[in-house]
């Protein structure tokens, strides 16, 4: 690790992992313990500079602030849905927008992170697919959108739920995904969220599902077509990379753990595919295969030429599939009166009426 001179940038240690800090803290000539409980300053208690490292004496505090600090997002507009959902957007070191969505459901608070400042792929139903792809977010900026969201939520309240959902293919962003899982997950140091309460979707990287079930996370896979004439309408992209056969595949071979399901998602646009010859070809599609499905009536948002299903019709599609056998679901969309739907994030500028918050206190 490069010694730190006036010249060069402090080093930020939210953006290193766990081995890159323990370098940090044999070079100090500190003991290997430091490196647990300077973690467990950045991720448990959300500290936003060496300062607060209160376990660290004076001066090991004065030798870490002299070539480190803890860097987090600044800016946190929220727009706040009359459902109850706030829809977060937190503004990068190099000023782009990144969305999260935070979704109260009974006991559970679930947050969509988003892995990716718009999208490589261009699936048509899809806002953020508009934006094109702008950057991958990098492993910390994925980490730091439960953190802020964290900071902005009364005492004793906690985020209980994540979803890779948000913008972005997280499968195209592989490397940072795993590292970011990896904080958000470890129980010594780490925020400690169970693997069974966070789940990755994607629109249908078939190559590299297998990297998902070595994270220990949930899975779910983003249908919206049964056949490739239609899923190559809809999701032009990931249906150059996979056919609808390959990526079918792929997922009949994924290693379920016990008492785990996949989940499909499969977005309804009215007249397009949500015929009950398309429920009836899903059922074919996903038979004998361990899984449910969420059905998710399209969010519209301005400019989009597909339209939203009709209740009856919808329910309709979730009969058939029941009928057949498969558990399904029709997803209750939150946030739309401020594009925080499935399908929606990609609005990066805050309405005038957004509310920009400052953090609680470290520990709130």
């Amino acid at each position: 690790m490069a010694a730190h001179t006036q010249d060069s940038p402090r080093l930020n240690l939210l953006a290193v992992d766990q081995a890159m800090l323990g370098q940090l803290v044999r070079k100090l000539a500190w003991p290997a313990y430091r490196t647990q409980q300077i973690l467990q300053w950045i991720y448990r208690k959300r500290a936003r500079s060496v300062e607060q490292m209160t376990d660290l004496s004076q001066v090991e505090r004065r030798q870490l602030s002299a070539m480190a600090g803890i860097e987090r997002f600044e800016e946190c507009d929220i727009l706040p849905s009359v459902d109850g959902s706030r829809k977060f957007l937190m503004k990068l070191e190099d000023t782009l927008r990144v969305e999260s969505v935070l979704i109260p459901e009974g006991r559970r608070l679930t947050l969509c992170l988003s892995t990716q400042v718009g999208c490589t792929l261009d699936c048509g139903f899809c806002l953020t697919g508009q934006m094109g792809l702008k950057r991958n977010l990098k492993a910390h900026e994925i980490v730091d959108q439960v953190l802020t969201v964290q900071d902005h939520l009364p005492s004793g309240e906690r985020v209980t739920n994540l979803v890779l959902m948000g913008m972005g293919e997280p499968l195209a962003n592989m490397e940072a995904v795993s590292e970011a899982v990896i904080r958000l997950t470890n129980s010594r140091w780490g925020l400690g969220i169970p693997g069974a309460r966070i789940t990755l979707s994607t629109a249908g990287m078939a190559s590299r599902l297998h990297e998902v079930a070595r994270l220990g996370i949930n899975l779910a896979v983003s249908l919206n077509a049964t056949t490739d004439e239609q899923r190559g309408h809809l999701m032009p992209a990931a249906n150059r990379l996979h056919s609808l056969d390959e990526l079918l595949t792929a997922c009949r071979r994924y290693p379920l753990p016990p008492r785990r399901r996949l989940t499909f998602e499969y977005v309804l646009l009215g007249g397009v595919n949500d015929s009950e010859q398309d429920a009836r070809r899903l059922t074919k599609l996903l038979t004998r295969m361990r899984c449910k499905i969420n059905l998710i009536p399209f969010n519209g948002f301005p400019g989009s030429p597909f339209r939203r299903p009709d209740e009856t019709q919808t329910l309709r599609f979730q009969s058939i599939l029941k009928g057949a056998g498969l558990d399904t679901f029709i997803r209750d969309s939150k946030g739309r009166d401020v594009l925080g739907a499935c399908g929606q994030l990609g609005q990066l500028i805050p309405r005038p009426e957004s509310i920009l918050l400052t953090p609680l206190e470290v520990g709130g």
